[in-house]
């Protein structure tokens, strides 16, 4: 089983470093439209049985230009939201970055127990994005596009990937649309194929401002 892992383009948020992360969340900008159109030709590669979003209006306009392509319809789990920032909503400073970060980066070492400031667990986060995982495997065969967000992305990908240490995301960036393929199974356990550090519409559709979602430490 192949998961294709894509996190949605760039929003107004990003482009102001705030962690925004409630539901529904705002639209693409111009730029992150453009990252978003670039998809279709960027996974004309890849096998694709279903693609999934989230709830967040983000990551559902950066999959339609895809599921047009593929004449598919896009399947909408909440489970794959972002990592709720909970008290930390909307702010953009130094320090409330470094406690959202940090916290996730404390979930990947094995604190699964830790909250974020007014916001859901490390346990809570992984039940819920598992669900949708395990879901995926069993009703498709070979591959999916996931489309969700920065933190939850490197977040899963460092607590259930086989072939990664668990400090891999305080090193690693995700820009917006990039991409992490993983494969396996939920029973014998996923291995990271390829993390990407950049848009995968290349350097015409890249940004620096990606937002602190995506940040490495």
């Amino acid at each position: 089983m192949r998961l294709i892992f894509v996190r949605h383009g760039q929003t107004p948020a990003n482009v102001k470093g705030l962690l925004d992360t409630r539901v529904p969340g705002p639209g693409l900008t111009a730029l992150g439209l453009e990252q978003a159109a670039a998809l279709p030709e960027a996974l004309a590669g890849e096998e694709i049985d279903a693609i999934y979003v989230s709830n967040m209006v983000r990551t559902q306009l950066t999959a339609a230009y895809l599921a047009a392509a593929r004449e598919l319809e896009t399947i909408e789990r909440p489970g794959l939201r972002e990592i709720g920032a909970g008290d930390l909503e909307m702010r953009g400073d130094m320090a409330s970055v470094r406690v959202y970060l940090s916290t996730v980066y404390d979930w990947t070492g094995g604190n699964l127990d830790l909250r974020i400031p007014g916001g859901e667990s490390g346990a809570e986060f992984l039940a819920r994005y598992d669900e949708v995982i395990d879901e995926a495997a069993r009703e498709h065969s070979t591959s999916v596009v996931i489309v969700s967000h920065g933190a939850a992305i490197r977040a899963w990908a460092s607590l259930r990937a086989t072939n990664l240490p668990p400090d891999f995301i305080m090193h690693h960036t995700l820009h917006n649309t990039g991409v992490v393929i993983a494969e396996g199974d939920p029973e014998a356990g996923w291995s990271i194929q390829s993390f990407m550090g950049e848009a995968i519409g290349g350097d015409s559709v890249d940004s620096a401002a990606s937002g602190p979602a995506g940040e490495p430490a």
